[in-house]
């Protein structure tokens, strides 16, 4: 059988994976230079499925084309935590709540729970992590209120891996969503939809507190 060489969307999937990962985990943090030809040499393949893979990112909000500045990791500040946040806050308890009334089936998020508990390091357990939310919207009956959360998924991820650097809260977080998935998986839909509205709002307010409002104490939101 003749060998078939590797197309170039491939590769381009294969950087984008590899530099999203890089993000999403803190290996590569906010500001940070990310240089077509370094990136290149370090995953063995040509410039164009890096610059792909980099505009790519650019789209989704994951990084920065300056033509000063090049390409950098996206910055997290709080306007930019409290407008991804706001959005989830309008859609996903909506759309948990949809999920519960349909009777969806939970068992990825439980799956996805359980790796979170069991993770060994920061990174494993923010994939979990977000496993666990997509796992609760995306049965919701909507297909475009699902695509609608995914778009600022990894957004949001961004804005959790910054966070956590500076406050590792994920015990909390963790017990959180196990009410979250308690309540939804007893059919309790509001309740359900109010805790993880909580959560989401909880997180935001305690990892960038406004100006105008006190830091909240310590303690389950």
């Amino acid at each position: 059988m003749t060998s078939v060489p590797t197309p170039i969307p491939s590769r381009t999937q294969y950087v984008l994976d590899a530099i999203k990962h890089r993000i999403l985990t803190g290996r590569l943090t906010p500001g940070q230079a990310l240089v077509e030809t370094e990136l290149a040499a370090q995953y063995g393949v040509s410039k164009t499925p890096v610059r792909e893979a980099l505009k790519t990112l650019a789209g989704t909000g994951l990084v920065v084309m300056s033509q000063y500045k090049g390409v950098t990791v996206r910055m997290v500040d709080a306007d930019m935590a409290r407008e991804v946040y706001d959005v989830r806050l309008l859609l996903e308890p909506e759309a948990l709540r949809r999920a519960v009334r349909r009777g969806a089936s939970l068992d990825a998020a439980r799956d996805a729970l359980a790796r979170a508990d069991a993770a060994t390091d920061t990174a494993e357990r923010s994939l979990a992590n977000r496993e666990f939310h997509r796992a609760l919207y995306l049965p919701c009956g909507n297909p475009l209120l699902g695509r609608m959360l995914d778009e600022v998924r990894d957004q949001a991820a961004l804005v959790s891996a910054v966070a956590w650097a500076t406050d590792p809260s994920w015990e909390r977080e963790a017990a959180e969503h196990r009410e979250i998935l308690r309540l939804a998986l007893d059919g309790d839909a509001d309740g359900a939809a109010s805790a993880l509205h909580s959560h989401i709002a909880s997180f935001v307010r305690r990892a960038f507190p406004s100006d105008t409002e006190p830091r909240p104490e310590e303690g389950h939101q």
